[in-house]
């Protein structure tokens, strides 16, 4: 667990946040499908909103679905490049609620409400570097935006990809990332590992473990000469490729993480209770949109189940510690983080934390979602 207080004056964070909190209804333009089980999900958007659904490669949309009066909320990576209309990629998970809708029923022409662009795992286009992607399943998404975007912006930049799946059919975006090669043969580099399907590299034959990932990584990276490390997938194999860079003397500030779920712990929507307190509270204010509101609010709750009550338009999406979509900056007071997939140290030194997984500690809490 992490204690977190405000920062002292002048604390700086490298790795901005845009916060827009307001859902749109936006139009689905196309509905392609990648596999069996995924399909990817292309947004048009209309010239009013061109500015605020601007995004960067390696963030995500987060969608709302009212299902049985419930608001239910989950964020997706945007799989396209830079400049390009908002794509998302989806893969269904046995009985969810939105994959599933996703997946099988969203059509071409459907409107869908969605949220502004948000996410810090993004890449600065105008620094060229070699950039090394290590990605499994689903957690491929965000990496294609990433692969396209540095490709593009500079003759330069290398991009080297890892991409770990079960077999060859569960592969998303495998004709995509076949076109990419081709186009950039000498800055692409692409490495297939399939868990359940034999190729012809016994390297290239089994799960992305460390131990796989170590032996890759040994055999095609000059490890000194890669500038960023960039990690998504299932939370098991995100911390082996953590402890397998840290093994290699990777700087911690050159590798960056997101998981696409938190592998042991249920998404839950954001229950607006009424019930009043019963045991210790604090003097909580929550600053969104230049508005600030203050209410006292218990201590055995999270600052975003109990701030809810009385600001319902609090941005969040999966209650899991691993979106970040409901980052926001402690500018007085203290609070206690318990979960965090989703922030970079810099990002906690200076004060943020993720809502749904801290709670009030001091007698007044000061909680700003517009820093």
């Amino acid at each position: 667990m992490a204690e977190l207080t405000a920062p002292t004056a002048g604390a700086l964070v490298t790795t901005a946040r845009r916060r827009r909190p307001a859902f749109h209804p936006l139009r689905v333009a196309a509905v392609q499908r990648l596999c069996e089980d995924a399909v990817a999900v292309t947004f048009d958007i209309p010239g009013a909103l061109a500015e605020e659904f601007a995004f960067g490669p390696g963030q995500s949309l987060t969608l709302r679905r009212d299902i049985d009066g419930r608001d239910e909320r989950r964020s997706y990576s945007i799989c396209s490049p830079a400049g390009a209309p908002p794509r998302i990629g989806v893969r269904e998970v046995p009985g969810g609620l939105f994959s599933s809708w996703l997946v099988h029923e969203v059509r071409p022409g459907d409107t869908l409400q969605v949220m502004a662009p948000t996410g810090a795992f993004t890449p600065d286009l105008t620094v060229p570097g070699h950039h090394v992607l290590i990605a499994a399943g689903s957690g491929i998404t965000p990496m294609m935006s990433i692969a396209e975007s540095v490709l593009a912006a500079d003759d330069r930049s290398k991009v080297t990809l890892f991409y770990g799946n079960r077999r060859t059919d569960t592969v998303m975006f495998a004709d995509e990332l076949a076109d990419l090669k081709d186009e950039y043969r000498a800055r692409f580099h692409l490495a297939h590992v399939l868990s359940r399907e034999p190729r012809e590299a016994e390297l290239l034959s089994g799960r992305l473990d460390g131990e796989r990932l170590g032996a890759l990584i040994e055999g095609l990276i000059d490890v000194p000469s890669a500038d960023h490390w960039w990690l998504c997938g299932p939370h098991g194999m995100v911390v082996d490729a953590q402890q397998v860079l840290a093994g290699l003397g990777v700087p911690v500030q050159r590798v960056h993480r997101e998981l696409f779920f938190a592998d042991d712990e249920p998404i839950e929507p954001v229950r607006h209770e009424e019930a009043a307190a019963t045991g210790p509270t604090s003097e909580v204010t929550v600053t969104l949109d230049g508005r600030s509101t203050t209410a006292r609010l218990p201590r055995e709750s999270t600052i975003l189940d109990s701030a809810s009550r009385i600001r319902p338009d609090l941005p969040f999406a999966c209650k899991g510690g691993v979106c970040g979509t409901c980052r926001a900056r402690i500018t007085d007071g203290k609070a206690d983080m318990r979960r965090n997939y989703a922030l970079e140290p810099a990002e906690v030194d200076a004060g943020y934390v993720l809502t749904c997984q801290s709670y009030p500690v001091s007698e007044t809490l000061t909680v700003d979602y517009d820093s």
